[in-house]
This record gives structure tokens, C-alpha cells and sequence, in this order.
């Protein structure tokens, strides 16, 4: 298991968004989150293919933290089912590593 990962979701406006961001690096659970958008998503919902705008948001944190924020993605979100996918940061620099552990440390 990697030490760091990155933590995805999406919603449907900037505002929650930013919601779903603030939320996580408030909480110190994610040292960083970035927002991007709108994309477009094509998916599969209550047996039809759906087409929205969405909003996409990337966390960063300690692979530890990954609990902590899936709940505080969940609490926060506005879908029933939230998109909460991770991936493995393999390598990056010791001093960014270092940051993210010092802003997600609890306090």
C-alpha cells in the first residue's frame, strides 16, 4: 500500500464543489484539493445512460487519512451514491510528502 494517494470525486455545481474541498482541507484530512470543471459524465443511473456537467475534485493526502475523508465526502455530498475513487501516489518530492503530512496531521 502507498503511503500518499489522491482521492476523487465529483458533483454537479462549482459551489459544492468548493463545498466538498473546503470541507476536507478544513478538516485537515487532505492537505490539498483541486477543482476542475465542468466535464462531462456519461453514466449509467436507474437504468438509463444520464449525460451531465459535473465538477471534479482531487485531494491529496497521507493514505492513512483515506477513512476520515471518504466520511467527510459522504456527510458533505449531495448524491446518494458519491463517486469516492483513490490511486496510489507512487513517488513525489520528499519536501511536497513532508507538507501533506504536516497539514493533515491531527491537531
Amino acid at each position: 500500500m502507498a503511503e500518499y494517494i489522491t482521492v476523487l470525486t465529483t458533483t454537479d455545481t462549482a459551489d459544492r464543489a468548493e463545498e466538498l474541498a473546503r470541507a476536507a482541507v478544513e478538516a485537515r484530512v487532505a492537505g490539498c484539493a483541486q477543482i476542475d470543471g465542468p466535464i462531462r459524465s456519461v453514466y449509467w443511473w436507474e437504468g438509463a445512460v444520464q449525460v451531465d456537467m459535473e465538477w471534479r475534485v482531487l485531494y491529496k493526502l497521507p493514505a492513512d487519512r483515506f477513512d476520515d475523508l471518504e466520511r467527510i465526502i459522504k456527510e458533505t455530498h449531495t448524491y446518494e451514491t458519491p463517486e469516492i475513487i483513490s490511486a496510489d501516489i507512487e513517488r513525489g518530492s520528499a519536501e511536497y510528502l513532508a507538507w501533506l503530512d504536516a497539514e493533515t496531521a491531527p491537531r
